[in-house]
């Protein structure tokens, strides 16, 4: 099995002050404020150790300029948070939904449990599975769209029904048919997976159904805040999704893996940080210690010697660990899924996070309309 966690989450107070700037009494006084996370060291001498993570942003916070637009940009790209939400967040390294850690919610909880904990609905969770099978995602959430009603004045009830019939649409278009059991189960019997494989699914289903404010979430919050249904929110955040550097990045992966088993795994990777400067399926932003989405996935079964030679490679020549995304493509090698298989985990895990986003915005009644900086010609006067 490939060890994600290996690397140190503390560092000592010159390194600190080093990455901050600051002298020790500004570093002492973030601390004081609840900012740096600070310990004392095992060895039993004085000296305190500060929480790189919580060090790492703070000094990226620092380097943006203090004007207001490039506070702003700053924003819009992994800086300080934008939006308010009480669904889930990243915190030293621990993936939270609603004060649960993920990880450990995964090993006993189904998709179903999930929709309930982050809908903070008590009623009963169903996928219901159209008799007519959609052709894909998108033509499955676009019929939709116009047999439903918006966001605005329905209740909470209304909205996690919704949630359910735009997901179990988007199951049938991954080839899910009809039926109570849960999504997991379903997905095995589409897939005739052994009982191992499709408790692998149900976790993965879990860990991946909500990452905080990523690009597609973010996507159905803008949409969910204009009013527009369940159905058009969910299909907001499935155009993202669909990105090449979003829930596209598997796509990369699978070509990066086809060169190391053509010139082996060194080779590729050299090969892919000289003309890209980087390789997907390592590192994550929200992460310097290791994605613990990974870390959970790929600690369940033992890495095809391939995917094990190429994360040895890449962690000895630029120190990242896998990522989430490297774990489902690592499961799909394992099981022998389709390759449009991580997609599928993405979409519909990820979809019940999209709708406790969608039912979050509209509860708020804001729209989401921040400004552009206008860099373009004016004219003349």
């Amino acid at each position: 099995m490939i060890n994600i966690i290996n690397m140190s989450e503390w560092i000592e107070r010159d390194a600190a002050l080093t990455l901050l700037g600051v002298k020790a009494q500004t570093l002492y006084a973030y601390v004081s404020r609840g900012r740096i996370e600070a310990r004392r060291e095992s060895s039993g001498t004085r000296r305190s150790l500060y929480r790189a993570e919580d060090v790492a942003k703070l000094a990226a916070r620092a380097d943006a300029s203090r004007s207001p637009v490039d506070i702003a940009a700053h924003t819009m790209a992994w800086g300080e948070a934008s939006l308010v939400t009480h669904i889930s967040t990243v915190q030293h390294g621990r993936l939270i939904y609603r004060g649960e850690d993920a990880a450990r919610f995964a090993e006993r909880a189904s998709l179903e449990d999930t929709a309930r904990l982050l809908w903070e609905h008590d009623g009963p969770v169903e996928f219901p599975v159209p008799a007519a099978k959609p052709a894909n995602p998108f033509e499955a959430l676009a019929a939709l769209v116009s047999q439903s009603q918006p966001l605005l004045g329905r209740g909470s009830d209304l909205l996690c029904r919704d949630a359910c019939q735009a997901i179990g649409r988007l199951a049938a278009s991954c080839g899910v048919r009809r039926g109570k059991a849960p999504l997991h189960e379903r997905l095995g019997d589409h897939w005739g997976l052994e009982a191992e494989a499709r408790e692998w699914i149900r976790r993965v289903l879990i860990l991946v159904a909500d990452h905080e404010l990523n690009a597609s979430t973010f996507a159905c919050r803008v949409a969910a805040s204009t009013g527009a249904p369940i159905a058009a929110s969910l299909l907001a955040g499935l155009a993202a999704l669909s990105g090449p550097l979003h829930g596209g990045a598997t796509k990369a992966l699978a070509l990066l893996l086809n060169d190391a088993g053509e010139r082996g795994a060194e080779a590729a990777v050299h090969m892919w940080l000289n003309d890209r400067s980087t390789v997907p399926g390592f590192g994550h932003p929200l992460y310097p210690n290791g994605d613990i989405r990974a870390a959970s996935i790929c600690a369940l079964f033992d890495s095809d010697p391939l995917m094990q030679d190429l994360a040895a490679c890449v962690l000895e020549a630029t120190g990242q660990l896998p990522n989430v995304d490297f774990a489902l493509v690592a499961l799909t090698r394992k099981i022998e899924l389709p390759v449009t298989a991580p997609f599928i985990f993405f979409l519909l895990g990820r979809s019940v996070g999209w709708s406790a986003h969608a039912m979050e915005q509209i509860s708020e009644g804001r729209l989401i309309r921040p400004r552009a900086q206008y860099e373009g010609k004016l004219p003349i006067a």
